[in-house]
């Protein structure tokens, strides 16, 4: 079946949990099949493209690609996160103020923390001979660390784990996710009466920074600073849980590469990124349509929904030679869009990546053999992939 315009039209659900890999599948087929589609597996069809090219030069036309949609599954969010659906100068001038908090110079100077804090949650495991990563220590790990950048008590960790969890277990819908936003903001709503009481070091702590009269952003309303954490908290949590499952899926699954890294670990950089390209934590970015434009041939009008297709163009074989597969010596990983492109990319790449290869070099030094669980059947989620769970076992 086809548009009038000649555009194949996809029925493909996204939004459905699968197998492992599954929706990676799914994706990777119909960029073989066309570079375009129009999907209607929703009540709001949307443009869907594909292929490596067409994402990377997509993603740098704002002018006509807003950010305003982010998903193109879920395009009526309630919620407009900041500053991922902002756009031009009002999205530049918050990314300004946000950088420092996520940049290089600050993932370094949280170095020691995330250090010791892996070994700790490693070290409360390794005598258990086996634990479900990604229910536990997955999602822990990221959100210490995130509450550690930001300045907040590292012990509220906790509370925050239970709130994701109902965010993205109803992916922003329902009762218990509207609940689990009520109760972040209203958890930050406090932290910024406490910070206007009794001002900490700016310098160090992010929520009196925001607020000091001559670092903060004047603009930026108690409301509006209540939705930045919100942002900064969906957009980082889930999305490194989701990337350390997979990551140590296919470590579970592929000894002879676990090996290589247990023993070069050296190596673990250039590995994480070929694991950012070949298991993109996002599937898809959304935009949403400004005005009317031809795209090679495709006509989108002002109003379009379109899907972005990172994950398929992360292994799209015009691109990547072999892309399926998993490989140290390829040439061109560092040119995945696992964290985005253009003004848009990824704010927390540098605290995500940093994560994820401490975690890695840590979790080796003290279990380098571990496989799944007997009898697992790896479950992804659909809409935003992350496993469903990821039970681990190895010699206690």
């Amino acid at each position: 079946m086809t548009e009038p315009s000649g555009c194949p039209v996809s029925h493909t659900d996204y939004r459905h949990d699968g197998p492992m890999l599954s929706h990676y599948a799914m994706a990777s087929a119909e960029r073989e099949a066309a570079p375009f589609h129009r999907n209607d597996s929703t009540n709001h069809p949307f443009w869907m493209v594909t292929r490596y090219e067409h994402v990377l030069e997509a993603i740098q036309m704002p002018e006509y690609f807003s950010n305003s949609v982010s998903n193109a599954l879920s395009p009526d969010r309630k919620v407009r996160f900041m500053p991922n659906n902002l756009d031009g100068e009002e999205h530049l001038r918050l990314r300004r103020v946000l950088n420092r908090w996520f940049s290089p110079a600050a993932v370094r100077g949280l170095d020691a923390l995330a250090r010791q804090r892996a070994r700790d949650l490693v070290e409360e495991v390794a005598p258990l001979g086996g634990t479900d990563l990604v229910e536990g220590f997955a999602l822990r790990y990221p959100t210490e660390m995130f509450l550690a950048t930001i300045g907040m008590p590292v012990e509220d960790g906790p509370k925050f784990l239970e709130w994701v969890g109902a965010l993205f277990a109803n992916l922003y819908k329902g009762p218990e996710a509207e609940a689990a936003v009520a109760s972040i903001l209203d958890y930050f709503d406090g932290a910024i009466e406490d910070r206007r009481r009794g001002p900490r070091d700016p310098e160090t702590d992010f929520l009196s920074r925001m607020l000091h009269p001559e670092h903060g952003p004047r603009w930026l309303s108690k409301e509006d600073l209540k939705t930045v954490c919100l942002s900064l908290v969906t957009a980082g949590l889930d999305t490194t849980r989701s990337g350390l499952g997979y990551v140590f899926a296919h470590l579970a699954e592929h000894p002879d590469d676990r090996r290589t890294l247990v023993e070069q670990p050296d190596l673990v950089p250039k590995a994480i990124e070929e694991f950012m390209r070949l298991y993109s934590l996002i599937l898809q970015e959304g935009r949403l349509v400004l005005k009317d434009v031809d795209f090679h041939g495709l006509p989108m009008k002002a109003g379009d929904i379109v899907w972005l297709g990172i994950a398929s163009a992360n292994r799209d074989p015009r691109k990547f030679e072999c892309p399926d597969e998993f490989r140290l010596d390829r040439p061109n990983t560092g040119h995945h869009l696992g964290f985005g492109a253009g003004v848009h990319r990824c704010l927390g790449m540098h605290l995500a990546r940093h994560e994820i290869e401490v975690v890695v070099r840590e979790w080796h030094r003290r279990i380098p053999e571990y496989a799944l669980a007997p009898g697992t059947a790896l479950v992804e989620r659909g809409h935003q992939l992350s496993l469903r769970s990821l039970p681990l076992v190895w010699p206690a």
